[in-house]
């Protein structure tokens, strides 16, 4: 994720429509009394988006809890058979399972399913070292769970349409160019100019090449453009995506219309806008409708 990227500067009651989530009972913080929660009965978050966590900064973090304890309390909600399950803190409770720790502090929060897995995904977007595929994650499954669309998930989040669009499309790219992507061997301006490339065999190959030459973003597109545009043949596996403003508007005209329009283009640009009809009435509507 790039440095600049700044983390979420919204509250988690903005990003779930106004207030804090109800916590039944207000939050137990553990630190300080002898409730601290066993390792052995925290269960990890099914829905952390976190793939991937350094060993070095992990065997640091230990050192550091074998020498001052563990600071900062992770977050939990109590679930069946006196279990827990991590709402956030994962990387917490890793390290202190190597420091050798068999309890740790923890907020003790009653929140349902859906509530646990909103915080959980907020709270890892408001970091700013996750990497840019781990923040599509996140932008998918709250979608998917907030039942959101992606505009309204933007002006929760305070982002720009288009910047959460871009960070959803990189969850079509092949799956190794994923792995660049999360690994930093290319940028997320890279994979942008990847993600027309609907071939994964091309498009892996492609991104071999980048990692392997060292291409700047400006010499991938030029590359992206000369293959597609080369080959015949490959101009059949590069499919555009469009927009999701042209989408929206692709469906709304069909719609005002009643008629499938249809709207394609090529990477240079250039494309059609093709609106079918079915007699030489209905083409009178539509001619219609259209003045």
């Amino acid at each position: 994720m790039p440095k600049n990227d700044k983390p979420l500067g919204r509250g988690l009651g903005a990003l779930l429509g106004g207030g804090d989530i109800p916590t039944g009972n207000k939050p137990h913080y553990a630190v300080g009394n002898n409730s601290f929660i066993k390792l052995e009965s925290i269960e990890v978050n099914p829905y952390q988006p976190r793939t991937k966590f350094d060993d070095q900064e992990l065997e640091e973090l230990a050192q550091s809890i074998k020498t001052y304890g563990l600071i900062q309390p992770v977050t939990v909600r109590p679930i069946e058979n006196g279990k827990y399950q991590l709402i956030s803190g994962e990387r917490r409770m890793r390290a202190a399972k190597l420091a050798g720790l068999t309890e740790i502090p923890a907020f003790v929060r009653t929140v349902d399913d859906v509530q646990s897995v909103q915080m959980a995904l907020v709270e890892n977007i408001q970091r700013s070292d996750l990497n840019a595929i781990e923040v599509a994650l996140c932008y998918q499954l709250l979608i998917e769970e907030c039942h959101l669309s992606q505009e309204e998930l933007a002006n929760k989040l305070g982002k720009t349409a288009s910047t959460v669009s871009n960070y959803l499309r990189l969850l079509k790219l092949a799956t190794e160019t994923q792995i660049a992507v999360r690994d930093k061997q290319i940028s997320m301006a890279h994979a942008r100019a990847l993600v027309v490339v609907e071939d994964h065999e091309l498009q892996t190959k492609l991104v071999r090449q980048i990692i392997a030459e060292g291409l700047s973003v400006r010499q991938t597109e030029s590359l992206v453009k000369k293959v597609t545009s080369a080959v015949p043949n490959n101009k059949k596996k590069v499919k555009i995506t469009l927009s999701d403003e042209v989408r929206t508007f692709q469906t709304d005209f069909s719609k005002k219309l009643k008629a499938k329009v249809n709207i394609k283009k090529d990477i240079s640009g250039k494309g059609t806008l093709t609106i079918p009809f079915t007699s030489d009435e209905d083409l009178k509507r539509i001619i219609k409708l259209l003045q």
